[in-house]
């Protein structure tokens, strides 16, 4: 997270915000250094947006060219509340993590990672790395129910597909007409990586109870009627039976979507928590306990926690 992200800790959650109908609102990115020498570009959370269903966090970085750069280096974190989903276009990341997992994750596989109760990891670009580096990094909320649970890690490399005329689909995380990811998931949620050639249009059948938010990977992509260049994402709202999608050049979209996160939650840092308390335990654990476990075999130090600021940490409802 940016430094900013670091010392302000963030309400989100609740449906008081969320829209009953469709809207078209374009979210602008603002670009904060994530490691090494990757650049992202934070879509969640945005000033105008907390939440897309479950969805807490979104970044999308590159394509960079890292061939004489180390590309993404993460050091140890940790996590808690939620889950990590890796996602690819261009290069490879390779995922440390305190259970012993050590992945290499490459385009169109998913790596999907369960923080639960806690879970510490790292993410870099592996020595030898390829030319380009472009790619998503999103988190999910666990519901309460979950939250607390053993901490996990996925890596699927065959994910299913949907096809139609004009448009190619990868299914992340949900299911889209018909076709369901293995991703683990805890909440009514989806994530689809969609792919159009130039001229192409599609009609993509929607869950009305959902509320959606599109981001666009790459190329010039017209949604809804809404141009979009790489970078940007816009939210969409509730209320929708399907989403018309038009290619003005070859182009790659993230839709992202699921029931409103009813529950009231606190965000700070790496850690996603219901009150104050939790996340000032976390913070302290992390600093002063092994209860994120070690990762082992990252060549550097860990992160440490920033400091908290000195304000009551109570989640009030969905702050825009």
């Amino acid at each position: 997270m940016s430094e900013s992200d670091r010392m302000a800790p963030v309400v989100r959650g609740g449906r008081e915000r969320v829209p009953g109908g469709p809207v078209r609102e374009l979210l602008a990115p603002r670009e904060t250094a994530l490691g090494g020498s990757t650049v992202v570009r934070r879509l969640l959370p945005n000033l105008g947006r907390r939440m897309v269903g479950a969805w807490c966090f979104v970044d999308h970085y590159g394509p960079d060219d890292i061939a004489d750069e180390p590309g993404m280096q993460v050091p140890p974190h940790p996590h808690m509340g939620l889950q990590t989903v890796s996602w690819l276009h261009e290069g490879e990341v390779l995922h440390r993590d305190s259970l012993g997992s050590l992945q290499t994750v490459r385009p169109y596989e998913l790596g999907l990672m369960t923080a639960g109760r806690a879970i510490s990891h790292s993410e870099e670009s592996p020595r030898r790395h390829a030319r380009l580096l472009h790619g998503a990094q999103l988190w999910i909320a666990l519901p309460d129910a979950h939250r607390h649970t053993a901490p996990a890690f996925e890596h699927h490399a065959d994910l299913p597909e949907v096809t139609t005329a004009g448009l190619h689909g990868t299914v992340i995380m949900g299911s889209l007409d018909g076709a369901r990811s293995p991703g683990t998931v805890h909440t009514p949620l989806v994530g689809v990586d969609l792919t159009l050639r130039e001229g192409g249009s599609a009609r993509l059948p929607l869950e009305p109870d959902f509320e959606y938010a599109v981001l666009t990977m790459s190329g010039l992509t017209e949604v809804d009627g809404v141009r979009l260049e790489p970078g940007s994402m816009l939210y969409l709202g509730s209320g929708r039976r399907e989403l018309p999608l038009r290619a003005l050049a070859d182009g790659s979209l993230l839709l992202l979507g699921g029931e409103p996160f009813e529950e009231k939650l606190v965000m700070w840092w790496n850690f996603v928590g219901r009150t104050g308390e939790e996340i000032v335990q976390a913070r302290n654990d992390w600093e002063k306990s092994s209860r994120f476990g070690e990762v082992h075999g990252y060549d550097g130090a860990r992160l440490s926690a920033p400091e908290l600021p000195p304000l009551p940490l109570k989640p009030r409802g969905r702050v825009r």
